[in-house]
């Protein structure tokens, strides 16, 4: 009853539940995961440090609580635990932690000493369709494998749009043209197309986004596709999952359905050999795009991450012409808001460090960060602004 009221009231800062490594787990563990020491205030009896305890809590209070005989130490700045015995310092502690599984699953991979150039890029005019539309219609497909279509849905119904999802159905040849039916009709009657994130056919075989990229090269979605896009000015959108299929369709970088070929840039397997799932820093680095026009050029934001392909790869000298006509949208940055090929903050090594781009007119984006999820409670103990107001860029194109 003392924790809950703790947390209700919001004095609790920290809860955490003891388990099998006793007080010094959870301790150690808490300045880990927020980068602060701590200083006992009484000693402690090895017994008492290491001794399982279930049952218990270790509670971080805003001011001191009302039961001072249960307090046993204090938050401090600097980063190691201190007692009357003994200071050890949490940066080795860390460092040990780690380490013992590191040969197994390795987190600290060498990187490229190389500075990224923070791309920046004011567009000269805003991109406006020829008809608006009150409530704009957004197309979710859903692929075996799609695990962010009702995050997605909500983010655009959230913003003003009325949202048609439809699953893909592959278990047999009718089944997937009757698909190819439903998807085509409901593109000519609607202004967004969203590809969302996932893990669509397993990520099989040998890569991402295949049966995606397969469904939307069937002529007659492909088709649709083009005049959705050159006819009627209208949107496309792909997250994660989606933003691999838009890569390998061509739809980004270049704006329409074609063929890849060996200057394509592409998402491959993140450098470090396995799925990477963390919150990153992104920077906004144009604001040509309808999807960024709330966006200040050089913003920084924090979104989540989630895949194992997710490192972007092209050659330097198509970076070079994309980021000439304002194409790179969205970049990893580091603390101090600068590009970065540190895996830490780029968690895939992608060159540039860029993790997101454009069609040269900016109303086609694909972007690696789970924008969609979002809320008042998601990501609450993370710092940074969460909310890029993608969705509701896009239902304002149409609105405004």
């Amino acid at each position: 009853d003392k924790i809950e009221r703790e947390v209700e009231t919001g004095r609790a800062k920290a809860v955490w539940a003891v388990s099998n490594g006793g007080v010094a787990e959870g301790i150690a563990k808490m300045c880990f995961g927020n980068r602060f020491g701590f200083e006992f205030e009484k000693k402690l009896s090895e017994k008492t440090l290491f001794t399982p305890c279930y049952g218990s809590f270790i509670v971080e209070i805003n001011g001191r609580p009302a039961y001072d005989e249960n307090v046993i130490g204090h938050v401090t700045e600097n980063y190691s635990i201190k007692s009357a015995d003994y200071e050890i310092s949490l940066e080795k502690l860390q460092n040990v932690w780690e380490s013992r599984l590191e040969p197994v699953f390795p987190c600290r991979i060498k990187t490229s000493d190389e500075k990224p150039e923070a791309y920046t890029y004011y567009a000269k005019e805003k991109i406006t369709p020829a008809v608006k539309i009150a409530k704009p219609r957004v197309l979710i497909p859903v692929f075996p494998g799609t695990n962010c279509e009702y995050d997605t849905a909500k983010a655009f119904e959230n913003a003003g749009a009325v949202t048609e999802t439809i699953v893909i159905r592959n278990l047999s040849a009718s089944d997937i043209e009757e698909s190819v039916r439903e998807v085509e009709s409901v593109i000519k009657q609607s202004q967004i197309i969203m590809i969302p994130g996932g893990f669509s056919g397993g990520d099989e075989p040998d890569g991402s986004a295949k049966f995606i990229t397969a469904f939307f090269r069937n002529p007659r979605i492909k088709d649709a596709v083009h005049e959705l896009i050159k006819n009627r000015d209208g949107l496309m959108l792909g997250i994660c999952n989606g933003f691999q299929a838009l890569l390998k369709l061509g739809l980004v970088p270049y704006g329409e359905i074609t063929d890849m070929t060996d200057d394509s840039p592409t998402l491959t397997f993140n450098t470090i050999a396995r799925h990477q799932s963390m919150m990153v820093r992104t920077r906004i680095a144009s604001n040509q795009s309808p999807w960024l026009s709330a966006c200040e050029v050089g913003r920084i934001h924090t979104v989540p991450i989630s895949h194992g392909e997710g490192r972007f790869i092209a050659s330097p000298e198509l970076i070079e012409q994309l980021a000439v006509n304002g194409q790179i949208a969205t970049q990893y940055v580091d603390l101090s808001g600068k590009p970065s090929m540190d895996i830490r903050y780029n968690p895939n090594t992608s060159a540039a460090a860029i993790e997101g781009i454009t069609s040269p007119d900016g109303r086609i984006f694909g972007k690696m960060g789970h924008s969609e999820r979002k809320g008042e409670d998601i990501g609450k103990n993370v710092k940074g602004n969460k909310n890029q107001f993608i969705f509701e860029s896009g239902v304002k194109y149409f609105t405004d």
